[in-house]
């Protein structure tokens, strides 16, 4: 595949995308967490148990404080299985679309198996952390496409009907391919996101989300990164709806004070377009990283994959530091977020020293099987 070819890495530019890398996957978990306790709740139900300015805090859901949803689930399984298809590459088999896809179902065999099977050796580290067994309320869309071994494509999508934010909700990992064109970031995360979510809306949001942390990633600010996506979707078919969603949300910050009734009314009916568009906007105009993730939690709405899809933006932006430390340290999964989060920071930097054609680390390959 043309345009994949890394950047040269110095030591500062390495540190900097991993704590780019850690910051996108720690805020995409730590927004997750933050709105699963409220997720679809209506706003006066959130102000009622919440108090009047709603969440502001990590709450309880499925029995403690910073449990996350199968957001943070997925998006982890999106990081594994980019790490697979640099190894495989090794061995000439170089379609990742197919990686991603067995790892996604990795993450469906986790909704059935009470717990890793270790005999599975082929299935890395990643599927044998016994807290990624737990079901988190997972859209029936993504057990319906996951559900069986064949894989969507554009040509012939999972849930050809599907508009829902939960394949946006898992794709800023495909952003943090720094030295890839943004096209073909744009490419595999819409590729990906048609496994489960066949409407042009659903991958088409997927694709344009990618594209944004892409741009975060390597430094540009989050406008810039905004007029980079509305141009790079000008040219694919189906744009118009998220297009015009990402539109709104740059029209919405000029609109007065933010509030949790404009941030209800840029996600509309939930699809995935009125998702991205909240969560550009709650990125644009939090003054901090914990007021714009509070703003993203508190509607009626999908909180979880709202927080989620913020949480990835600011912390791309950001980088790790710049999150509220008293939520990481509450973070279902930290350790193991972190880990993962590192290797794919090694695997993109370093990848030549790791594994080659000729000679490998076994500890590498015993964590990143070639095989399925």
């Amino acid at each position: 595949m043309a345009g994949t070819a890394g950047p040269v890495w110095g030591r500062r530019e390495q540190q900097d995308f991993r704590s780019r890398v850690r910051g996108t996957l720690l805020g995409v978990a730590v927004g997750d967490a933050l709105g699963a306790p409220v997720d679809a709740l209506d706003l006066d139900t959130i102000r009622r148990t919440q108090g009047a300015e709603g969440l502001t805090d990590l709450a309880p859901a499925f029995g403690r404080r910073g449990a996350v949803t199968h957001h943070t689930q997925l998006t982890l399984f999106t990081v594994d299985g980019l790490i697979r298809a640099q190894v495989r590459r090794d061995t000439g088999a170089w379609h990742p679309p197919t990686d991603l896809h067995r790892a996604y179902l990795r993450w469906a065999t986790t909704q059935r198996d009470w717990g890793p099977d270790e005999r599975r050796k082929e299935d890395g580290w990643l599927a044998r952390e016994e807290w990624l067994y737990a079901r988190r309320d997972p859209a029936r869309t993504l057990l319906l496409g996951l559900g069986d071994a064949t894989m969507g494509t554009l040509d012939a999508p999972k849930n050809p009907g599907e508009a829902g934010p939960e394949a946006a909700a898992r794709s800023a990992p495909f952003g943090l391919l720094v030295g890839w064109d943004p096209q073909l970031v744009a490419q595999l995360a819409v590729e990906c996101a048609a496994q489960t979510h066949g409407h042009p809306v659903g991958y088409l949001a997927a694709g344009a989300y990618a594209v944004l942390v892409h741009a975060l990633a390597r430094g540009d600010g989050l406008d810039t990164a905004v007029q980079r996506t509305l141009a790079l979707l000008a040219a694919r078919p189906g744009h118009q709806p998220v297009t015009d969603a990402l539109q709104r949300a740059l029209d919405a910050v000029r609109q007065g004070m933010p509030g949790a009734e404009r941030v209800t009314e840029l996600i509309g009916d939930a699809t995935a377009e009125g998702l991205l568009s909240a969560a550009v906007y709650c990125a644009l105009v939090g003054e901090d990283v914990r007021r714009g993730l509070c703003l993203a939690v508190n509607h009626a709405g999908p909180s979880a994959a709202a927080g989620a899809l913020t949480g990835g933006l600011l912390g791309a932006l950001h980088g790790e530091t710049a999150l509220p430390p008293a939520w990481l340290a509450e973070l279902e999964g930290r350790p193991t977020v972190l880990e993962l989060a590192d290797d794919f920071a090694m695997e993109m930097t370093q990848g030549p020293a790791l594994h080659t054609s000729a000679t490998s680390s076994p500890a590498w390959l015993a964590r990143y099987p070639r095989g399925a």
